[in-house]
C-alpha cells in the first residue's frame, strides 16, 4: 500500500512543464462515427425501419466503448503520467464549470416551456393548470422520497470529499458507496413512477413537459451515478490524493448540480402542480 502511494507521488514529479500536450488519439474520430451510427440507428428505429433497432445497438455499443478507452487514456495520463499538474487541473476546471453552465441552459429551456403553459393555460387545456383529465403524481410519496434520497446522496458525497482531503481513505470510499447506492434507489423509483403514472408523454403538454423534464434529470442522475462509480474505483486503487483528486471533485460538482435541479423539479412541476 505504501509503495503504490510512494509510486503515484514520484510519477506526479515526471512533468518537467506545467502544460499537456496531448498525444496522438484515434478515440475522437471513433467516437464521431459512432455517434452517427447511434444517431442513424435511434432515427431509423424510431421510424420503423428494418434493422434499426440493431443500428441503434451497435452505435450504442461503440459509443460506449469508444468512450471507456478515451477515459481510460485520460486517466493514465493523470494518475501515472503525472500530465495533469496544477495548471492543467485548473484548465479542466474551468471546461467543467462551462459544461455545468450549458446544461443549466438546457434544463433551462424545458423549465421554460413548462411554465410558458402552466403559467397562463389556454382554452385548450381547459384554462387550469393541470389540464382536464390529467391526474397529477402525488408529491409527498414517491417525489418527496426522491427528495430525501438526492439530499441525503448529496451529503454523503461531501462527507466522502472531506475525508479524502483530511486523508481519510476508507471513510472516503464508504461516503461513495452509500452517494451510489442511494443514486441507484432514486434512478429505481423514478422507473417505478413512470410504470405507476396515469398519464404517458403523449399526453398533451403537461404529459411531454413532464417527461421532458424528470426524464432528463433522470439521465444525468444516470451519468453522475457512473462518474461518482468511475471515482470510487478509482479512490479504490489510490489514484487520488489530498491534493489530486479533479476527477472526484469534477463527479461532485456535477452531482451537486443534478441535486439542485430536483429541488427545482419538486417544487414545480411535482407540488405545485398537485397543488
Amino acid at each position: 500500500m505504501n509503495t503504490k502511494i510512494a509510486t503515484f507521488k514520484n510519477i506526479l514529479k515526471l512533468q518537467s512543464f506545467p502544460y499537456h500536450l496531448v498525444d496522438q488519439s484515434p478515440w475522437p474520430i471513433l467516437l464521431s462515427f459512432s455517434l452517427l451510427n447511434l444517431t442513424v440507428g435511434a432515427v431509423s428505429y424510431m421510424h420503423g425501419y428494418p434493422y434499426g433497432g440493431w443500428t441503434l445497438l451497435v452505435g450504442f455499443v461503440l459509443t460506449v466503448w469508444g468512450m471507456i478507452l478515451w477515459f481510460k487514456d485520460v486517466v493514465v495520463e493523470a494518475a501515472y503520467l503525472g500530465h495533469h499538474t496544477k495548471q492543467v487541473q485548473n484548465g479542466i476546471m474551468l471546461g467543467f464549470i462551462l459544461f455545468v453552465i450549458s446544461e443549466v441552459f438546457a434544463f433551462f429551456s424545458v423549465f421554460w416551456a413548462y411554465f410558458h403553459s402552466s403559467l397562463s393555460p389556454t382554452i385548450e387545456l381547459g384554462g387550469i393548470w393541470p389540464p382536464i383529465g390529467i391526474l397529477p403524481l402525488d408529491p409527498l410519496a414517491i417525489p418527496l422520497l426522491n427528495t430525501f434520497l438526492l439530499l441525503s446522496s448529496g451529503a454523503f458525497v461531501t462527507y466522502a470529499h472531506h475525508s479524502l482531503i483530511g486523508g481519510k481513505r476508507k471513510l472516503a470510499i464508504e461516503g461513495l458507496i452509500f452517494t451510489v447506492i442511494l443514486a441507484i434507489i432514486f434512478t429505481a423509483l423514478q422507473y417505478f413512477e413512470y410504470s405507476e403514472a396515469s398519464f404517458t408523454f403523449a399526453d398533451g403538454v403537461f404529459g411531454s413537459t413532464f417527461y421532458a423534464s424528470t426524464g432528463l434529470h433522470g439521465l444525468h442522475v444516470m451519468i453522475g451515478t457512473i462518474f461518482l462509480l468511475v471515482a470510487l474505483i478509482r479512490i479504490i486503487n489510490y489514484q487520488f490524493s489530498r491534493k489530486h483528486a479533479m476527477g472526484l471533485e469534477t463527479s461532485i460538482l456535477y452531482w451537486h448540480f443534478v441535486d439542485v435541479v430536483w429541488l427545482f423539479l419538486f417544487i414545480s412541476v411535482y407540488f405545485w402542480s398537485a397543488t
